[in-house]
């Protein structure tokens, strides 16, 4: 490795340790309360030392929805590449969607649980990834609804793809935010993850389709096993 490929890769180690910092700081706080200063002091580093990577508060907030955004992408892309029938790819894409929300429930939290930060607004490449479904996962999704509704997929009443599009967002947003909340709390008695992910997923489509049947001849995508996995991992990154 020459000494530039060395420098290069320990800056990106710096950057991703100053990120994950940052995640933990805001998702504990808030984006208002934490400090560049906090931040460093989190990881023992001085402030000066993080402007060297990010030079305000709000660039490297940005970067870091860059980063998670990047991450649930990535989740969801096998599967929406893979799949050509764009109603089990929206199913498969939502399954992927709920893995992401468990298995890294900070990410999750600081995306779709707070409001963004005052004066953080998407720059010139954020705005270019919107409307792209090759780098916006909502896009993606509102691409796969109205593919299915050309097609004739959903019922007659439903005509409006952005509509759909976010009616299913919310239904696995409710999901998700209940078990990043109070998924672990004895006190709510909560069912199994899987088993509310699957019965809101099968509810909310069975109740959308123009053939409610279609459900019942879905792809089986995960185990309980493998639904317990990504639990795990919400666990460990809790507990970071």
């Amino acid at each position: 490795m020459s000494p530039m490929d060395r420098r290069t890769r320990e800056k990106q180690q710096v950057q991703e340790r100053i990120l994950n910092a940052a995640r933990d700081l805001f998702a504990a706080e808030g984006f208002e309360a934490v400090t560049m200063r906090r931040i460093a002091e989190a990881i023992e580093y001085t402030p000066g030392a993080l402007y060297v990577h990010f030079r305000d508060k709000a660039e490297l907030i940005r970067a870091l929805c860059r980063n998670d955004y990047e991450a649930l992408r990535l989740a969801t892309e096998d599967l929406r590449r893979t799949e050509a029938d764009p109603v089990r790819r929206i199913w498969a894409m939502g399954h992927g969607y709920l893995s992401f929300a468990a298995a890294h429930p900070n990410h999750y939290k600081l995306m779709f649980m707070t409001s963004p930060p005052a004066g953080v607004e998407p720059d010139a490449e954020d705005l270019a990834c919107m409307e792209d479904p090759d780098r916006d996962g909502y896009a993606a999704l509102v691409e796969s609804v109205m593919q299915a509704m050309a097609q004739g997929r959903w019922r007659a009443d439903l005509k409006d793809p952005e509509l759909v599009a976010q009616t299913l967002w919310a239904a696995l947003h409710g999901v998700a935010a209940l078990q990043i909340v109070y998924g672990h709390d004895p006190l709510w008695q909560m069912r199994p993850w899987d088993e509310r992910a699957k019965e809101m997923a099968v509810t909310v489509l069975r109740g959308m389709l123009r053939d409610p049947g279609e459900i019942e001849r879905m792809p089986d995508l995960g185990t309980v096993e493998q639904w317990r996995g990504g639990e795990a991992g919400a666990d460990k990154e809790a507990a970071s």
